[in-house]
């Protein structure tokens, strides 16, 4: 093969699923708009976002890249069935996922504290990211395999995929679930 023809493919696999993560990309902006809406029911709300959205990406590129080396090894079957390799690496996830998701709500306070600024209770603050955490983790596990399985089975190169559909993923079910988690939090504290 030519390098042409790899740099043409590579391209004719990547194109769709950018255009894809351009339309998934502007609706998290429209999300976010919503969420700009009630955050001053939620001082310090704001601060979490890119960060939440961030680590969205890093754990689940993660888990995505695990699962593109499996499928290129032969050592994972591009479908859903028990394997332990699998299931460690979605446990894992899951874990990292949830685990940080707790961790940016108590850093977030603690930082507001430390600056003076206005905050949320620690607890409001950090449920808000639990929910979120653990909604988008279940989201972002089976839509990435999903998608990465369907598009390993049609040909396609796993490695093409992973990044625009994890950020894709992320980005609106990111702030889907942290809009969510917003309106049940403002549901509890009322």
């Amino acid at each position: 093969m030519s390098v042409r023809h790899d740099v043409w493919d590579i391209y004719r696999q990547a194109l769709p699923v950018l255009l894809v993560a351009l339309g998934g990309g502007l609706f998290a902006g429209l999300v976010l708009e919503l969420v700009i809406a009630r955050a001053a029911d939620f001082p310090g709300l704001l601060i979490m976002v890119p960060v939440f959205l961030a680590t969205r990406g890093n754990v689940y590129g993660a888990l995505g890249g695990r699962i593109a080396s499996g499928l290129h090894q032969g050592l994972i079957e591009p479908q859903f069935q028990r394997d332990d390799r699998l299931l460690n690496a979605v446990v894992a996830s899951v874990v990292n996922g949830i685990g940080i998701s707790i961790v940016i709500g108590v850093i977030s306070w603690l930082a507001l504290v430390a600056l003076g600024w206005p905050r949320a209770d620690l607890l409001h603050l950090v449920g808000i990211m639990f929910v979120a955490g653990a909604l988008t983790s279940g989201v972002m596990i089976i839509g990435l395999l999903g998608l990465i399985f369907y598009g390993f089975r049609a040909g396609y190169d796993p490695d093409n995929l992973v990044g625009p559909i994890v950020t894709t993923l992320g980005d609106v079910f990111g702030m889907l679930f942290l809009l969510l988690s917003v309106v049940l939090m403002e549901a509890l504290v009322t």
